[in-house]
């Protein structure tokens, strides 16, 4: 666990380890929620198919490729216990592919209506 008060600043960095110096990082998604197991059901969307979702989101820049940066603020749950955790989905490219999902950003996915 990380402890950090509410309002304050997390900072995160994920790091892809490998012999391809050509392979980049792109944060997809990620979403809070008040318990380890249901991340759909009352959680919380910070970025959600590459859009930021939450105000207080900042992507920070990197040296390199393989390290991805970002912050947003310390939050709680109403009426939750004060745990708060987070799952990150991210998407590992080659670097210079702009057909690839690292450089198509922040992509609205409309919503489908379900036939009988």
């Amino acid at each position: 666990p990380y402890y950090v008060g509410i309002n304050q600043n997390l900072y995160l960095q994920a790091s892809l380890y490998s012999s391809d110096p050509l392979l980049q990082l792109f944060l997809d998604t990620c979403v809070a929620s008040p318990t380890p197991h249901n991340f759909t059901r009352g959680s919380y969307a910070i970025i959600e198919n590459g859009c930021v979702k939450d105000p207080t989101f900042t992507r920070y820049s990197s040296p390199h490729r393989h390290i991805l940066r970002f912050r947003f603020n310390a939050f709680q749950f109403v009426q939750s216990n004060s745990e708060v955790y987070l799952q990150c989905q991210l998407v590992v490219c080659r670097a210079y592919d702009y057909s690839s999902r690292c450089y198509q950003g922040c992509v609205h996915r409309s919503k489908r209506e379900a036939s009988s």
